[in-house]
């Protein structure tokens, strides 16, 4: 089932998203603001991501998989937070269909598929992709293989289908963890 919603939600996603390679780092105590919201490295990954305008339907979704107690413990946790506009670019219904009860793991499957246990920052990633001959693979909470690569000077996230998700706000801190905003939903085979 998760192939067939793959299939369906990401087909063409070209992998020429990234991130700018350059000054990725942050500085722990100057986060960026997300979706019109301050992200305070002192509060947690729920805590920030209910003040984001731009991430109502990640909220809600982790809130619908029973993820947020989850989400709220020490980690440390790499999260890949999809924005309103990812989650509206898959097909028509999809987010509808991944909130029915019935579906409770399959949402859980797609969602956990953009944690990594850790704190990997950019600049650490990017490490990673360098010091692994030009890609590196990292295994998510859900036990699928989230990949990233350097293409074109920029770090790209790529999922078990080969779809891309270019990170738009990189290294959100948190106090359990880093998130990275990007630009598409990544889902697991």
């Amino acid at each position: 089932m998760i192939t067939k919603f793959a299939s369906l939600a990401l087909a063409g996603v070209a992998l020429s998203f990234g991130v700018a390679g350059a000054g990725l780092a942050q500085d722990t105590m100057e986060n960026p603001m997300v979706g019109g919201a301050p992200m305070s490295p002192q509060m947690n990954i729920i805590e920030n991501a209910v003040n984001s305008a731009d991430h109502t339907t990640l909220v809600a979704a982790v809130k619908a998989a029973g993820l947020v107690d989850t989400l709220q413990t020490a980690g440390p946790f790499t999260v890949f937070a999809p924005t309103n506009s990812a989650f509206a670019a898959l097909p028509a219904g999809t987010v509808d269909t991944l909130l029915e009860p019935e579906n409770l793991e399959m949402l859980q499957k797609v969602l956990t598929a953009h944690v990594i246990p850790g704190n990997y920052s950019a600049a650490d990633l990017m490490a990673l992709v360098e010091d692994n001959g030009g890609a590196v693979g990292l295994t998510t909470v859900s036990g699928d293989t989230l990949g990233f690569q350097m293409l074109g000077g920029s770090l790209v996230a790529v999922d078990e289908n080969r779809n891309a998700s270019r990170i738009t706000i990189p290294d959100v801190n948190q106090s359990n963890g880093v998130i990275h905003v990007v630009d598409s939903v990544l889902v697991p085979n």
